[in-house]
């Protein structure tokens, strides 16, 4: 049953991924496959109907466009990191308003820098262990 917050509600992975468009769901499914290669032990879950990750607490969320009230608008997937603020990402992650959680968005499969995420995947999941 959709909430205040969204008109949708996704009961698994498969509906979420049925839901977005081609160019979304290629970006989804790399930054999702990133995430399990740098944290093999991570557990995702579907909250506010996208996909979070975590361990011993909350790492990261894929957060694609095309869902409502996130901070992104449809065409576009962002990988946010619950501990952002004390990631060593000079400059690539954005803080916007927030002041604990840093993000980079994308409009291309071609845009994510892979090899800095899984710096930062391995960063962060460090920092779970603190």
């Amino acid at each position: 049953m959709p909430n205040k917050f969204q008109p949708i509600d996704f009961q698994d992975l498969d509906d979420l991924f049925a839901f977005l468009p081609e160019d979304e769901l290629k970006m989804v499914q790399a930054l999702r496959q990133l995430v399990y290669e740098c944290i093999p032990e991570v557990k995702e879950k579907l909250s506010y109907n996208v996909p979070f990750f975590r361990v011993r607490k909350t790492i990261c969320y894929i957060w694609p466009g095309s869902v409502p009230w996130g901070n992104s608008s449809p065409g576009r997937v962002s990988i946010g990191f619950y501990k952002g603020f004390q990631l060593h990402d000079d400059g690539y992650l954005e803080a916007g308003t927030k002041k604990v959680i840093k993000s980079k968005t994308f409009t291309s499969l071609q845009e994510i820098d892979f090899k800095k995420l899984r710096l930062l995947l391995f960063e962060a999941s460090e920092l779970d262990k603190l």
